[in-house]
């Protein structure tokens, strides 16, 4: 999925900046490693957004998310137009905010015209709150409870049923209602039976995954829903996993989601919507070549259209929900380095204020960052450390290998590609304050998330009368 070959110690962190468009003559946000807005200003310092990283540092601290705004809105634009070039029939995109999901992103997502995805009810609350309207919300996941059914319902989002307890449920809640309630909107989550190359965590369309209906059981799912007045099934979905670089896979997904289509006509199920998911990867690493948002997004509307016309039936509405692509590589996250060990003819540690807690996807997903030193940008890469976080935990080690120029206690270190997962995972391991957050855009820095005290970690906590020593 990512390589572990690290850049050439010849070279400097300026290195990672934006080269050139791609073969389209279009710079696709997924294909670069640092934000578009990056640049190294007349201090040698990182800026993003038009902000040096290390102001931003001094003013709000670290670990420190900087998010830029350009970045993510290029992606969202990307998506949406070419959608509208390459698809002759109507078609939403939505943003899958499990990637990182905040009143400001959803807020910057709906603003560029997408819908939201969304897998709990506290996903589903933010997005409400952000202002996105309800007919643009789809309430995921495999297990959802009575109560966040209930939220999509009586706020006028789509519900997208992943098993027949779900579908059991629905028509209860219907039953209950009586004659005040309208047919719910609901799409079927099917499992294609798809295999693709990824990590085995986050592949989703193989038959052997905890996500939709069999498809062995399509047929049985079909005749129920298609007997129940209560649920009005507008479509269906799939997805078959994250961090893809290959096309096929997709277009092999889209193929078969056409002859399911086909298959519901036959129960008298008008289905309007096609989900294909998202799952387009990212560069993470140097060696990294995923295709770009347009060329993902012309594959599969030249499959749908071709598919279509071969069974002579009308398009559908096309949705996809790509969350990765849209926004890890608008972000960035810095850090302020501290202690550092040399273990001698193995390894030197350096260690840095955050770790796990923060970024838990090394740890989780054996994935792999590159990194630059913000106030060293054009300095040599004289180094090979170990970047390792604070937590007492032997595998806080965000990145191996990691070239560096020489650095020193108080330099900020920068991990690249941070956008999707990071936030969204983060924890409070070892009673950490989660790190804040910041919008940047044309050398504006605005707070979105702030930064945890130490009050707030225990805000939830109760101390019962009996424990209390301090009384």
């Amino acid at each position: 999925m990512v390589s572990t070959q690290a850049a050439s110690i010849q070279d400097a962190g300026s290195q990672y900046l934006s080269q050139q468009p791609n073969s389209n003559g279009n710079i696709s946000p997924n294909q670069e490693l640092l934000p578009i807005t990056a640049k190294v200003n007349s201090q040698d310092t990182l800026e993003i957004g038009g902000c040096d990283v290390t102001t931003l540092v001094e003013q709000f601290g670290s670990p420190l998310y900087i998010l830029d705004e350009a970045t993510l809105r290029l992606a969202c634009q990307q998506y949406r137009e070419t959608f509208k070039e390459y698809y002759q029939g109507e078609s939403q995109v939505l943003y899958a905010s499990k990637a990182w999901n905040c009143l400001a992103v959803c807020a910057i997502a709906a603003s560029e015209g997408l819908g939201i995805d969304v897998v709990s009810g506290g996903e589903l609350y933010t997005a409400l709150k952000a202002g996105v309207s309800p007919d643009k919300l789809y309430l995921h996941g495999n297990n959802k409870s009575a109560e966040e059914l209930l939220l999509a319902i009586e706020s006028g989002s789509t519900i997208v049923a992943d098993n027949w307890q779900e579908l059991h449920t629905l028509v209860k809640i219907a039953q209950a209602e009586g004659k005040k309630s309208a047919p719910m909107r609901v799409m079927l989550r099917l499992t294609p039976g798809i295999e693709c190359h990824t990590h085995e965590y986050i592949r989703t369309g193989h038959l052997d995954s905890k996500f939709g209906f069999d498809p062995n059981d399509l047929d049985e799912v079909f005749t129920f829903v298609s007997q129940q007045p209560s649920l009005n099934c507008i479509g269906l979905h799939a997805h078959i996993g994250s961090q893809i670089f290959e096309r096929q896979p997709h277009q092999d997904l889209a193929a078969v989601m056409v002859q399911w289509l086909k298959k519901a006509a036959n129960y008298g199920l008008s289905i309007t919507e096609l989900n294909v998911g998202g799952g387009l990867g990212i560069r993470y690493t140097e060696s990294d070549d995923p295709p770009s948002i347009a060329e993902w997004v012309k594959a599969i509307c030249e499959v749908i259209q071709t598919a279509c016309k071969a069974e002579n039936l009308p398009l559908p509405k096309l949705l996809c929900e790509p969350g990765r692509s849209l926004i890890a590589t608008a972000c960035i996250t810095a850090y302020t380095m501290g202690s550092s060990k040399v273990v001698p003819e193995i390894r030197t540690y350096v260690s840095v204020d955050g770790g796990m807690s923060d970024n838990p996807r090394p740890i989780t997903y054996q994935s792999v960052y590159r990194t630059v030193v913000a106030n060293k940008m054009s300095a040599p890469l004289t180094e090979t450390v170990t970047v390792a976080g604070k937590h007492c935990e032997s595998g806080d080690i965000l990145i191996k290998n990691a070239q560096l120029p020489k650095t020193e206690p108080g330099d900020i270190l920068v991990v690249m590609g941070t956008g999707a997962y990071n936030y969204s995972m983060s924890s409070n391991y070892n009673r950490l304050p989660r790190p804040a957050a910041v919008l940047v855009a044309n050398g504006e820095a605005n707070l979105i998330l702030r930064r945890e005290t130490y009050q707030d970690l225990i805000r939830q906590d109760c101390l019962p009368d009996r424990l209390n020593v301090q009384k």
